[in-house]
């Protein structure tokens, strides 16, 4: 009797054993490394997950795209400037899964492959972490910024809405001196050409941020796209920061607004 017993006490921590960790299994959360494949290449990015994340919903997914200087190949310093640590200060304003690719050093975001990088690395987070194709958002600062009106162009009606942060469409004469090839993507200096840009983006409600006093990418960049973006009846929001220079983007993603107006947004139901 006493040898049943011990049996069945044997058994029955083995079932327990394999059950538990089943039952209590954890995702992980947080800024997780992530690589992906893009034409024969490996880039290695980050996505932030909630630490509320669970697999039984879908999340608003946000793409952002770095500035010049945080461009590499180690997959991690695009974490440290914009959304990065607006996400430390306070996790619980952004509860949205947020890719953040990472651009080669010398190239811009609308240089291919980094382009097909970006949406690559999104198109991946949607698929791992459930991510909800009518709540993903694009927003990006300075070399971002310009990367952010290129790819809503290219692809209208994937994002629900922009946060653009001083950008633009037509790099600084100091960025197309540092890499000529640049000036393939960079369109002529005239007002048709921010017209053309607005058409292409469409009506994607928008906010474009920028310091009035830049002094790397000229305030005019984001205020002549302001005023095309309205030309077209667009939902477009402006805000220029008096006496801010270049570094706009924590005084902009710190605004208590941005983020409830960003989530407010999601694209209409397709019919069947």
């Amino acid at each position: 009797m006493f040898s049943s017993r011990r049996k069945f006490l044997v058994l029955l921590v083995l079932c327990l054993s394999i059950a538990v960790p089943a039952h209590a299994k954890t995702h992980d959360t947080g800024f997780l490394d992530r690589s992906i494949t893009v034409r024969g290449a490996t880039y290695k990015y980050q996505v932030f997950v909630p630490d509320t994340w669970t697999p039984y919903q879908k999340w608003p997914v946000i793409l952002f795209l770095h500035g010049t200087g945080e461009r590499g190949e180690d997959g991690l310093q695009e974490t440290d400037v914009g959304i990065g640590t607006a996400i430390r200060s306070n996790r619980s304003v952004i509860p949205a899964i947020v890719v953040m690719p990472q651009c080669r050093p010398t190239f811009w975001w609308e240089q291919p492959p980094m382009d097909d990088l970006a949406i690559a690395a999104l198109d991946a987070a949607i698929k791992e972490f459930h991510g909800d194709v009518r709540r993903t958002y694009l927003t990006g600062l300075s070399m971002g910024g310009f990367g952010t009106w290129y790819l809503a162009g290219k692809y209208p009606g994937r994002f629900a809405a922009l946060i653009v942060i001083c950008g633009g469409i037509r790099p600084p004469a100091a960025a197309l001196k540092a890499n000529p090839a640049l000036a393939k993507w960079t369109p002529a200096d005239d007002p048709k050409s921010y017209a053309d840009a607005a058409a292409k983006v469409g009506n994607t409600p928008v906010w474009i941020f920028h310091g009035a006093d830049d002094d790397i990418v000229p305030v005019t960049e984001s205020q002549r796209m302001y005023a095309a973006m309205k030309e077209i009846g667009a939902d477009v929001h402006y805000t220029e920061f008096p006496g801010v220079r270049h570094a706009a983007w924590d005084k902009a993603y710190d605004d208590p607004k941005l983020f409830p107006w960003l989530f407010s947004k999601a694209l209409a139901v397709k019919d069947k």
